[in-house]
C-alpha cells in the first residue's frame, strides 16, 4: 500500500473522530441562535453557522453552507474559515466532490493549512470508499440476478422437458 493511501486513510479516521467529538448539542446551537438573533453581527452569525457545520442534521448542514457562503459574499474578514466550515458540512453531507473543491480553493490561497490538507485527504479517501462500496453492492446484485436467471432457466427447462 502506498504512503499516500495510508495518509488518506489516517486523515479520514482522524477527521471522522474529530467531527464525532465536535458535534454540537442542542443547547449550544440554541444559545448561538439566540445570540445571533439579539445581535446579528457577522461574528455572531459566523459562530452560529460554523457550529451548525458540524451538526448531525442534514438540513442544518445545508443551512450552515448557505450562511457561510453568504458571509463570504458579504466580504466577511474570516473568509477562509467560512470556506472551511462549508467544506466540513459538505463532508458530513457526503458530498465529497464539493468538499474537495472547497479544500482545493482554500489550499490555493493558504497552502500551509494543515486542517484543510487533512480534510482534503479525508474526502478523497471517503469518496474512494463510497465508490468501492457501491461497486461491491453492484457486483453482489449482478451475481444475485445471474443466479436467479440460472434458476429460472433450470425451472423452465424442467417444465419443458415434462411436456
Amino acid at each position: 500500500m502506498g504512503e499516500t493511501k495510508k495518509k488518506q486513510q489516517q486523515a479520514k479516521a482522524d477527521i471522522d473522530q474529530k467531527f464525532a467529538m465536535a458535534r454540537p448539542n442542542r443547547q449550544i446551537l440554541e444559545d448561538l441562535a439566540v445570540a445571533c438573533a439579539k445581535d446579528p453581527s457577522p461574528d455572531n452569525t459566523f459562530q452560529y453557522a460554523f457550529c451548525l457545520s458540524k451538526s448531525p442534521e442534514r438540513s442544518e448542514l445545508r443551512y450552515a453552507i448557505t450562511i457561510l457562503d453568504g458571509l463570504v459574499k458579504e466580504g466577511y474578514e474570516h473568509q477562509m474559515d467560512c470556506m472551511y466550515g462549508g467544506a466540513c458540512a459538505f463532508y458530513l453531507l457526503e458530498d465529497y466532490d464539493r468538499c474537495r473543491e472547497r479544500c482545493e480553493n482554500i489550499l490555493r490561497s493558504n497552502p500551509e493549512s494543515r486542517l484543510t490538507m487533512e480534510l482534503h485527504l479525508a474526502c478523497i479517501e471517503a469518496k474512494e470508499q463510497k465508490e468501492a462500496e457501491l461497486m461491491k453492492k453492484t457486483a453482489i446484485g449482478g451475481a444475485v440476478a445471474m443466479g436467479a436467471l440460472g434458476v429460472a432457466g433450470a425451472v423452465a427447462s424442467v417444465l419443458l422437458a415434462k411436456r
